[in-house]
């Protein structure tokens, strides 16, 4: 943590970050009315890395992108309905992590496959439900052997 000069009232302060896997430096500017312990400025920090990490998942998955807006109301509407979309993804997803950890032979459900399901099963129900399921877990069989083909050839090579 480094302090810069800066006119204006508060404390000002520079987050270097490094990652350990790849050395790679991220670069944080930090400001506070108070004086805040440096634990609290890498906390938050944490915080803002990981929803960044996490927000291009949500818009491949929730697209609050996609909404040609006119006017903020609209905008915010149109975000708020994106992220409690990606919030009822999520929070399906981890249940059935907590329920059923890796199921015999597939891969765990993904957000995207949750998300296809629901589509196919409530949004745009084309074929019958045992098709779609039928479907679905055929994939996620294909993606566990696809998965577990990758590793055993990583781990020969290594």
């Amino acid at each position: 943590m480094a302090n810069f000069a800066d006119d204006r009232p508060g404390h000002h302060h520079l987050l270097v970050r490094r990652n350990r896997r790849t050395g790679e430096l991220a670069f944080f500017r930090c400001y506070s009315a108070i004086r805040v312990p440096l634990s609290t400025l890498v906390r938050v920090a944490g915080r803002r890395w990981t929803i960044e990490e996490i927000f291009p998942s949500g818009k491949g998955l929730a697209r609050p992108d996609e909404h040609r807006v006119r006017r903020w109301t609209s905008r915010h509407r149109w975000v708020t309905l994106a992220m409690l979309a990606h919030a009822f993804l999520t929070i399906v997803r981890a249940d059935e992590h907590a329920r059923d950890p890796r199921p015999d032979g597939l891969i765990s459900l993904t957000c995207n496959e949750i998300q296809r399901l629901f589509i196919a099963l409530v949004v745009q129900h084309v074929h019958d439900t045992a098709h779609r399921l039928d479907w679905s877990h055929w994939r996620r069989r294909h993606q566990a052997r696809s998965q577990d083909s990758h590793h055993q050839r990583q781990a020969t090579q290594a």
